[in-house]
């Protein structure tokens, strides 16, 4: 469910928390900067919401039509549930949808729920003066966590950008040589922007990676 364009080529969000510390964002995500747009993502939300409770709905009264609830138990949470309109209607629906339809069907639409509503989000340098740096990819879902790694200032060799194919075309990327690897860490593997962009995160990489000299 993309309601919002995510065809916009890559920008850049630089960050500085402290006199030490910068952070590099990469992103393709849809900003709700305007009235229209913030209403948009709140429907979209909304819609997500809406749909996965429908599923899960639909998912606990087809196990209940099976495994019924016992009848000496007749002031459960669920027994209400299922008694009142809303109940009623969701075991009706279920009951008339084959087990293994719903499954499937269900699956999907959840998977479908869960996915963010655009494609690779965000990828981010953070850098550490004296530490080192940490990359980070964020989740195609909302249910896992970002992809990253931390490489210490002392396991860094070189940065540089280089330039290589991507099916066609040619493709600028920015890489850290770290000490005891035969592969290079890639920032930016995925939405990999546009040379502008590299060129400014590797300036500023360097500039606030090691000390100043005296």
């Amino acid at each position: 469910m993309i309601l919002l364009s995510n065809n916009a080529p890559p920008k850049l969000r630089v960050a500085r928390p402290t006199p030490s510390t910068v952070s590099f964002t990469v992103s393709t995500r849809p900003v709700a900067d305007t009235v229209p747009k913030k209403a948009l993502l709140y429907f979209s939300h909304a819609i997500r919401l809406g749909l996965g409770v429908l599923i899960l709905a639909l998912f606990w009264a087809k196990w209940r039509s099976y495994f019924p609830i016992r009848n000496e138990d007749p002031e459960s949470w669920e027994r209400r549930l299922l008694t009142n309109y809303v109940g009623v209607c969701v075991a009706w629906a279920a009951e008339g949808i084959d087990w293994k339809v719903l499954g499937g069907v269900g699956a999907v639409g959840l998977w479908g729920v869960l996915r963010r509503g655009y494609t690779v989000a965000e990828e981010s340098l953070l850098v550490l003066r004296g530490l080192g740096v940490q990359t980070s990819s964020s989740s195609p879902t909302y249910l896992s966590t970002a992809t990253t790694r931390f490489i210490p200032t002392a396991s860094i060799q070189d940065i540089f950008i280089h330039e290589a194919f991507k099916g066609f075309e040619v493709r600028f990327y920015l890489a850290i040589v770290v000490v005891g690897e035969e592969d290079t860490v890639v920032v930016f593997p995925n939405l990999l922007p546009e040379r502008q962009i590299l060129e400014e995160v590797w300036r500023g990489t360097r500039a606030c990676l090691y000390e100043p000299k005296s």
